[in-house]
This record gives C-alpha cells, sequence and structure tokens, in this order.
C-alpha cells in the first residue's frame, strides 16, 4: 500500500514535467512547409469548371454525383486554407490508397518554438479516413491516440451545422489513382443549411443596419444621377464605427463591405440572405469610382471578397475575369486589375485586425476620396485581345506582365488609405 501511494505520488510529480516535455517536442522553430499560398486564374478556371459539372440545379433530390480532385487541386486547397486560416502552409501527396500530409501553423512567439508541425498519413476506408504514421514535431503518436483525437476533433466539427450538412450529403470518399473521388448525394434541403451555417442569424441581423443605411442613402435627391463608391462607403463604414467595439471592428467593416459589394453587383440581398426580403430595399441608382461603372463593381467586388476569403482568392478572381474577357468578352484590362487590386488592398486593410479596421473608420469619418483608394488609371493598357495580350505581355506568369503588377502594386501603396 506504501509503495503504490509512492508511486502514484511519483506520477502525479511527474506529469508537469511530461506534459512540458511533450510540448517542447511538439513545437519546432523552423515550418516544415513554408510556401505561399498561389492562386491564379487557371485556379479558379478549374473551379469554375467544376461547380459547372456538378451544378446541383440540374440534379434532382436523392441523385448521387462524384466529384474527382487531382492532387494539385488538393494540394492547393490544403496549403491556400492553412495559410488563410493558420498562417501556415498544406503539402498533400496521393498514392494508392492513402494521402501523405504535411503541415504547419504559426503560433505566436514562445520559449517552446513558433511552429506546430504535423507529419501524417491518411489511409482511405468505407467512412472516414484513418491516421497513421502520426508526428508532431519530433513527438510521434501512437495511431490509436491519433485517430481517438480525430474521431474528438470530428464530433466537435459536426456541431456546426455547414459541417454536419456536408458530411450527411457526403457517401463515400475514395483515394486512388492519384485522385481523391468523392461521392455526394444532393439534398433539397442542403442549400439552406449551407446557407445559415455560413451566415448564421447573428450575423445575418449584422447585415441590417448596412442595408437600412444604403436603403436611405439611395433613396434621396435626384435618383437618376450617379454616386460614388467612395461616398456609400464613408457613410457605411461611419456606421460600422459607430456600431463596432475594438472586438467587432473588423465584423463590422466586413458586414458593411457585403452588402455594399451586393448593391453594386446588381442583386438583392435576398438573393444571399432569404430574410432580407423583408428589410428596406435599395433603390437602384448608377454607382461610379473614378467615373466609371465598372471599376465600382471591381472594387466593391474585391474588398468583399478580400474581407471573406483573404486577398490571394479576390486576386486570383478578378485575373481570372480580365483573362475570360480577353478570350470572348471586352479584352484584357490593367485598369480593370487596378480597380481590383486596389479593392483587395481596402479590404485586406478594412479587416485585417482591430486596430486596423479602427482605422478605416477613422479614414471613414473624416470622409474618404475616390483618390485616397483608387489608383488612377488611364495611363493603363485595355481591351487587348488574347493574342495581343500575349504578344504585349506575354501571359499572366510571364516577367513584362509581373512588372505590370509591380507597378500598379506601387500605385496603390502610395495612396492615403494604405499608407
Amino acid at each position: 500500500m506504501r509503495r503504490a501511494l509512492l508511486l502514484l505520488t511519483l506520477l502525479v510529480l511527474a506529469l508537469p514535467f511530461a506534459l512540458v516535455g511533450a510540448v517542447f517536442l511538439a513545437l519546432e522553430d523552423r515550418p516544415l512547409v513554408a510556401r505561399p499560398a498561389a492562386l491564379g486564374p487557371a485556379q479558379i478556371e478549374r473551379a469554375k469548371r467544376i461547380l459547372d459539372d456538378n451544378d446541383p440545379r440540374r440534379l434532382k433530390p436523392g441523385a448521387q454525383r462524384t466529384v474527382s480532385l487531382s492532387q494539385q487541386d488538393l494540394d492547393l486547397l490544403a496549403n491556400y486554407f492553412a495559410s488563410r486560416y493558420a498562417r501556415g502552409g498544406a503539402q498533400i501527396a496521393l498514392q494508392p490508397g492513402v494521402a501523405t500530409v504535411a503541415a504547419t501553423a504559426e503560433l505566436p512567439a514562445n520559449p517552446a518554438g513558433r511552429f506546430l508541425n504535423v507529419r501524417t498519413t491518411l489511409r482511405g476506408t468505407a467512412t472516414l479516413p484513418r491516421l497513421e504514421h502520426v508526428t508532431v514535431g519530433r513527438l510521434p503518436l501512437p495511431d490509436w491516440l491519433a485517430n481517438a483525437l480525430l474521431d474528438r476533433a470530428w464530433a466537435k466539427l459536426r456541431e456546426n451545422e455547414g459541417v454536419r450538412a456536408a458530411a450527411d450529403a457526403v457517401k463515400k470518399v475514395g483515394i486512388a489513382d492519384g485522385r481523391l473521388e468523392l461521392t455526394f448525394e444532393w439534398r433539397a434541403d442542403l442549400p439552406d443549411r449551407l446557407r445559415t451555417a455560413l451566415l448564421p442569424r447573428a450575423e445575418q441581423e449584422r447585415l441590417r443596419p448596412y442595408q437600412e443605411r444604403l436603403a436611405e442613402l439611395t433613396r434621396g435627391g435626384d435618383r437618376a444621377a450617379a454616386l460614388s463608391l467612395a461616398d456609400l462607403a464613408s457613410d457605411l463604414l461611419r456606421l460600422a464605427g459607430e456600431r463596432g467595439g475594438d472586438a467587432d471592428a473588423a465584423a463590422e467593416n466586413r458586414a458593411a463591405l457585403f452588402v455594399l459589394a451586393v448593391y453594386t453587383s446588381g442583386k438583392g440581398l435576398a438573393s444571399a440572405v432569404p430574410a432580407a426580403a423583408d428589410w428596406p430595399r435599395p433603390a437602384a441608382r448608377k454607382l461610379t469610382l473614378a467615373g466609371r461603372v465598372d471599376f465600382a463593381q471591381h472594387f466593391a467586388i474585391s474588398a468583399a471578397l478580400a474581407a471573406g476569403a483573404g486577398g490571394p482568392f479576390a486576386d486570383a478572381v478578378g485575373v481570372y475575369k480580365e483573362v475570360d474577357d480577353s478570350r470572348r468578352g471586352s479584352g484584357f484590362s490593367f485598369a480593370d486589375i487596378a480597380a481590383d487590386r486596389a479593392g483587395t488592398r481596402f479590404g485586406e486593410t478594412a479587416t485585417a485586425s482591430a486596430a486596423s479596421a479602427r482605422k478605416v473608420q477613422a479614414l471613414a469619418r473624416a470622409g474618404l476620396r475616390e483618390s485616397d483608394v483608387m489608383v488612377a488609371a488611364r495611363d493603363l493598357p485595355e481591351a487587348m485581345p488574347e493574342a495581343e495580350f500575349k504578344r504585349r505581355f506575354g501571359g499572366v506568369d510571364a516577367p513584362a506582365y509581373g512588372r505590370m503588377i509591380a507597378a500598379i502594386d506601387g500605385r496603390i501603396a502610395a495612396l492615403p488609405a494604405y499608407r
């Protein structure tokens, strides 16, 4: 009895030291994966093609469809999300029946190490993939413990309605021939469940004051007269400053930019938020930036995309649109790219942190001028068909194109709102 008590006492005393040792083994000073979140027009085009090929509007409830994702698709998505939400990176390699994963998350500065590095193998099963050979930093985890933690994390994730809705729709996940095959069953209630999860009721209500203010602003004065995007943004972001404290400054800015982008696109807010059908509706008005309707659209939509999904995604969407225009639209326009990138920078600045969000709100209180947020673009090449664009600039991966983008970014960085 005395020996058992002594052993128990030693275990209790040793446990804190063991935990500290595990932390120091798990954290490292260097990242395992350090790569930029590179998104380009080719990736956006690929994502659009996947969505078009599996358009749920063509499916009947109960119908099943299999989506095939290549190793490149998965690797790109994993790295983007790791960069966006963990300030790190990820790599995925597919082999028959298994996926090898390496990932890094950057942590706040601490004595143990700034990087959480994970290596593991995912083996496909009839249900969820199972973990094998998991190493966290220099700390190996037994398979049973790793999978117990995975099951616990999955159960926690399923508390989110969006995750639960998606998981309920997925019927099979398989890894074969260097591809991930995901079979899902379309359900009539899936769009509403995902919409509710992505934009919970509290967040929907956060949008309402901006919709109401926008209705007030657009119904007054001469409705035939054009409105400045900068003026509307100033009014909505001033409201964001009045509504949000330090903790909510970025969230309020994000809501204001979302409402403004939906209005600028010409679509009603009810298309994204059904409850908004009963809210006041803004009057249809011509909206311009630097005297152009297309600049207002490019800027506002890019700002909202950057605020919600990140700058690389917003920039990639903008370039994809111009490449598509060069093939069958109005032609490639570096002026439109400038509006896209200025909007992206504005959306990032408005939501990057509480301090950055408050800075934008302060600028709005003083009154945003168009020259504060949008570069001069009259001298930038426009309306180039694909052949001319490639002849002059070599394509979006060529040095000449890169120099033009760098010059545009230099102009944007010099604007008052981004200094």
